[in-house]
């Protein structure tokens, strides 16, 4: 295993261009999403075997729910196999969504408190009909109460850290809402190749290319 002098302790996943994939396979837009969860496992387990202690996957969006019906039941049950395939593998497993949606998978409805699968090596955050709104208006809705702490302390996302670097795949350069608090210092770096075309060798570039970025955080 290549050896990093600074090694991330926060990683986030855009997991783009599913559908892409698909339609350049000869295949329908909603069987990319099934071609996604081995790579998500994939990148996990060499994530783990690195060291990173956190990491923070894109599963869909409340803007993604205004997709066709049969791509909407793919990419929810493309979530709940990704969760599935953690469990042989020492995960601590929080899964954010709004539990009172009615798109809210019921199987993944355990892991809404954080979860403890074998050792729980890494914890591992998904983003399950995620709303970056949704998220900051947990801690606005509680504005006019005594709340204690920063209003930060109280948006829906609390219990996931700040991420070092966010990578997406897909070629796309946009956040789409990915964690705003959480991602305010990220360094970004994009992979070009789709989701499903993922390999070991576009995590090792991008944590080459970390090693070069002035990390600041502001200061």
């Amino acid at each position: 295993m290549k050896p990093f002098k600074r090694l991330l302790r926060h990683i986030g996943v855009i997991p783009d261009g599913n559908r892409r994939w698909a339609l350049a396979q000869g295949l329908q837009k909603q069987d990319g999403y099934q071609h996604g969860v081995g790579p998500g496992l994939d990148l996990y387990k060499t994530c783990l075997e690195l060291g990173v202690e956190e990491m923070t996957f894109y599963g869909f969006t409340m803007d993604n729910i205004k997709r066709p019906s049969i791509q909407t039941r793919a990419f929810k049950k493309a979530c709940v196999d990704s969760v599935e395939a953690l469990k042989d593998w020492d995960a601590d497993l929080l899964v954010i969504e709004n539990t009172k949606s009615k798109v809210f998978p019921e199987e993944l409805k355990p892991y809404i408190t954080r979860t403890c699968f074998g050792e729980g090596k890494m914890k591992v955050n998904f983003l399950v009909n995620y709303g970056w709104e949704w998220d900051l208006n947990q801690a606005f809705q509680k504005a006019d109460e005594q709340i204690t702490g920063s209003m930060i302390d109280h948006i829906a996302s609390k219990d996931i850290s700040r991420m070092e670097l966010i990578i997406r795949w897909g070629g796309r350069r946009r956040l789409s809402g990915f964690l705003p608090v959480q991602s305010v210092y990220s360094d970004f770096y994009i992979v070009d190749q789709t989701w499903p075309d993922y390999h070991k060798n576009h995590l090792y570039q991008a944590l080459e290319w970390y090693q070069e970025q002035d990390v600041t955080l502001g200061g």
